[in-house]
């Protein structure tokens, strides 16, 4: 017999507005159910479930996301994201266009973008 993960969950103060915020960095929709002031929310096809949490983050992250932007740049996924009210953790981009950068989420779980497939010559 083998298990399958059924989601990742992420302990935030409001699950709704995470949820918001991933949902838009994703493009994928919010189950219907999530409504602000909720304790959970979940986005649709990303498995992701966010919970309401009496708990402030203490450290670092130990899982993360790394995100490869699919019809954009890096650069320019970076530029949409700060607009969306991600700030900006760690700048590994180099000179010669490798490299990546950490971003925080609204809460300040760090998470990483990547070059895309065509920058990366895929």
């Amino acid at each position: 017999m083998t298990s399958a993960i059924r989601h990742t969950t992420i302990d935030c103060s409001d699950a709704y507005a995470l949820a918001d915020f991933w949902s838009r960095v994703l493009d994928l929709p919010q189950h219907e159910e999530g409504e602000p002031g909720g304790d959970a929310a979940f986005i649709e096809g990303a498995g992701l479930l966010f919970i309401t949490v009496p708990e402030a983050k203490t450290g670092k992250n130990r899982v993360h996301f790394d995100i490869q932007p699919q019809d954009r740049t890096r650069d320019e996924e970076i530029e949409r994201l700060l607009a969306l009210g991600a700030t900006l953790f760690e700048d590994h981009r180099n000179p010669d266009g490798t490299g990546w950068a950490t971003l925080a989420d609204p809460e300040g779980n760090e998470f990483c973008v990547e070059r895309s497939a065509a920058e990366r010559g895929e």
